[in-house]
């Protein structure tokens, strides 16, 4: 376990829950992109997903585990203070309260939904990546991430979209929104191939480190155990 917190381990971790509290925040906010209306969270939260598999390729399911779990939990300190920011008295010369409830406010229903298609998108991501690395032999990581990101980003989405909006949205725009972010997404991670393959070529030769889980407890609760 110790020989993979290293600095370098660190600055991954450091980049995966950087990106992940971000998009959380800037997700309120919906943008266009070409002729689709998308949150803004689409050009940031993909990046938790690259470096999710990064992590998983050269560390191994367990260290990624490590760090889902701190992604949640620092994800939910976020949440808390700010809502301690929306509950603490507001100056009279503030002007801004209800925008700042807008902009930074979530509703119960839109966290339990977040939080849940998180958790069980990116677990489901970093499994994916550790049995196909078996199953390939560690060859054709493309097939590694792409195929890994295309079952936890669907995951995520279907999970996300149908706890924020079912009863809200009809059924067909539901599907036709998680359909659409699934695609994106997953085209955001292949385009990305590239710089993955590079990042986890400098990764391995640094790090002298080329984790295969082959013995490893894929229990996503087991850190809560220890």
């Amino acid at each position: 376990m110790n020989r993979s917190v290293t600095p370098l381990f660190l600055l991954l971790t450091s980049i995966f829950i950087s990106s992940l509290i971000v998009s959380n925040i800037i997700a309120v906010k919906l943008i266009t992109l070409w002729g689709l209306t998308l949150p803004a969270a689409i050009v940031v939260f993909p990046v938790t997903y690259i470096f999710g598999d990064i992590l998983t390729e050269v560390y191994g399911y367990s260290r990624a585990r490590l760090v889902i779990w701190l992604g949640f939990f620092a994800n939910l300190l976020v949440v808390l203070f700010i809502k301690i920011g929306q509950w603490l008295p507001s100056a009279t010369v503030w002007v801004d309260q209800e925008a700042y409830g807008v902009i930074l406010g979530y509703t119960p229903r839109i966290l339990l939904a977040s939080f849940t298609a998180y958790l069980v998108g990116e677990f489901a991501n970093s499994y994916v990546l550790s049995k196909l690395k078996i199953l390939t032999r560690g060859r054709w990581l493309w097939t590694r991430t792409i195929g890994s990101t295309l079952v936890g980003q669907f995951i995520d989405s279907s999970i996300f979209i149908t706890l924020a909006f079912s009863s809200i949205v009809p059924s067909a725009i539901i599907m036709r929104i998680v359909v659409t972010q699934w695609l994106f997404k997953t085209a955001y991670e292949a385009l990305a191939t590239p710089l993955t393959y590079s990042i986890v070529h400098v990764l391995k030769r640094r790090e002298k480190l080329d984790v295969y889980d082959y013995e490893t407890n894929f229990n996503p609760l087991k850190l809560l155990s220890l």
